[in-house]
C-alpha cells in the first residue's frame, strides 16, 4: 500500500503544479479526433572481416496512437487507442523475435462538479492485451539448438478494468482519474494453467485449471502531454492498481513514455520507454525501450 500512496502522492503533486497554470485556450465543443501513425526501422550489418564484434540485425516497429474525445458543456468523454508491434531478426537466429506488442484502449467519462471546476464525477474502462503469440527461448542441453515455447497470445493475458471515481482534467494536456472501487478481470487461456505440475498463481495470478482471475481494488490512471522543446513532444501514461483482495501493498505499475522528435513533415526520431511491475507475471520491473528513425503520419 505504501507504493500506491507514494505513487498517488506523485500524481497529486503533478496535478497541483499544473493547476497553478492558466489555460491557454478555450476547449473545443463536440468531437475532437487525431493521432499519429509511426513506422520505425533499425538496422546494423557487419562483414566477415569486422574484428570489433557484433551481430547483423534488422528490426521494425509500427504504432498507432489515436485520441477521440468529446466535450459538451459539463460532459467529457476521453478515449485513447494504442496499438504497437515490433519484430527483430538477427543473423544466425532461425526465429524472428518480438520487440514490442501492445493493444490498449482507455476510456473515461466525466461530468463536472460545477461549470468552472476541473474535477468531475467519472467512470473509466481500460482494456489491455497483445496481438500475437509470445515465446520464451531456451537451449537444448544435448543439441545446443534453440527451443521456442509459447508463453502468451491475444487475450492470454487480457486485462479489463472498470469503475467509478473522480477525474481531474486540465485542457488536453493533463488528466488524472482516481477510482477507489475498481473491478479487474484477468483472462487467460486455460491451456497454460492445466499443465501437469502447475502451481496456483504461476501464470498471471490465475489458479490451476482456471481461465480467469477477478480482483477488486483501487486504481489511478494519469495521462500527461508536454512539449519539451520546439518539435519535441512527450506523451506519458501511468496506470496504478492495488488489489484489496490479495497483497494490496504489491501495487501494479504500468508507465509508458513516447518522445517524438520531428525532423520534417514525414520523418521523425522516436523514443518509446515502458516500465511494468506486476508480481503476478514477474516479481521485478519489466523494461523495454525502442529508439529509431522512421516515418510519421498525422491522422
Amino acid at each position: 500500500m505504501k507504493k500506491f500512496l507514494l505513487s498517488a502522492l506523485l500524481v497529486s503533486s503533478i496535478t497541483v503544479a499544473q493547476a497553478q497554470e492558466d489555460d491557454s485556450k478555450e476547449p473545443k465543443q463536440g468531437w475532437t479526433k487525431g493521432g499519429t501513425f509511426q513506422l520505425l526501422f533499425n538496422q546494423s550489418a557487419f562483414n566477415a572481416e569486422w574484428t570489433g564484434g557484433g551481430t547483423s540485425s534488422i528490426a521494425g516497429n509500427a504504432g498507432i496512437n489515436y485520441d477521440f474525445n468529446y466535450l459538451e458543456g459539463r460532459t467529457t468523454w476521453d478515449n485513447k487507442f494504442i496499438a504497437e508491434y515490433g519484430i527483430t531478426k538477427q543473423d544466425g537466429d532461425e526465429f524472428i523475435r518480438k520487440t514490442n506488442d501492445r493493444l490498449e484502449f482507455n476510456s473515461v467519462y466525466g461530468y463536472k462538479i460545477s461549470d468552472d471546476s476541473r474535477w468531475s464525477y467519472s467512470f473509466f474502462l481500460n482494456a489491455l492485451t497483445q496481438f500475437a503469440k509470445g515465446y520464451t527461448f531456451s537451449e537444448d542441453p544435448d543439441t545446443g539448438e534453440t527451443i521456442r515455447t509459447e508463453r502468451t497470445h491475444i487475450l492470454s493475458p487480457g486485462y479489463f478494468q472498470a469503475g467509478p471515481g473522480m477525474l481531474y482534467k486540465k485542457g488536453e494536456s493533463l488528466s488524472v482519474n482516481i477510482a477507489p472501487a475498481t473491478a479487474r478481470l484477468i483472462l487467460v487461456d486455460d491451456q497454460f494453467t492445466s499443465t501437469a505440475g502447475y502451481v496456483d498463481g504461476d501464470y498471471f495470478g490465475v489458479d490451476a485449471g482456471a481461465s480467469s482471475r477477478f480482483e477488486f481494488g483501487a486504481s489511478v490512471n494519469a495521462l500527461y502531454k508536454l512539449e519539451l522543446a520546439e518539435n519535441i513532444t512527450m506523451d506519458n501514461v501511468l496506470l496504478l492498481y492495488s488489489n484489496y483482495l490479495d497483497k494490496p501493498g504489491n501495487v501494479d505499475i504500468n508507465y509508458s513514455a513516447a518522445v517524438n522528435m520531428k525532423v520534417n513533415e514525414w520523418l521523425s526520431a522516436n523514443l518509446i520507454f515502458q516500465a511494468i511491475y506486476d508480481d503476478n507475471a514477474v516479481g521485478a520491473f519489466q523494461i523495454r525501450e525502442v529508439f529509431g528513425l522512421g516515418l510519421n503520419y498525422k491522422l
